[in-house]
């Protein structure tokens, strides 16, 4: 996130939801390790800035954790600012420590 989308390196805010063995399917082809991620973020990175996360994730995710590509799945939400609420006030209206136009 810092790399890509040149993010703060204090700015981490992750959620895991991790699944019994039983509720998680995965497609074929597929092994135990298989990942979904999902990102969340204001709307105004390029499509180079985007595909560069992606790119980033799928090489550290495979050599930081040995999780084949195949078995990760990332998607990108992008909503506008003014649809985020945020220390009691719409995003829109936030005074940010980085840029989003990136």
């Amino acid at each position: 996130m810092m790399e890509a989308l040149e993010f703060p390196s204090d700015k981490k805010f992750h959620r895991f939801f991790p699944m019994d063995k039983d509720d998680f399917f995965y497609a074929s082809g597929r092994t135990e390790a298989y990942t979904v991620i999902e990102v969340s973020m204001f709307e105004g990175r390029t499509v180079e800035a985007k595909k560069q996360l992606l790119k980033l994730l799928f090489e550290h995710i495979n050599s930081e954790l040995s999780i084949s590509p195949q078995d990760v799945e990332i998607t990108i939400f992008e909503t506008p600012k003014h649809n985020w609420g945020i220390r009691g006030l719409p995003g829109d209206e936030l005074a940010l420590n980085y840029k989003v136009n990136v």
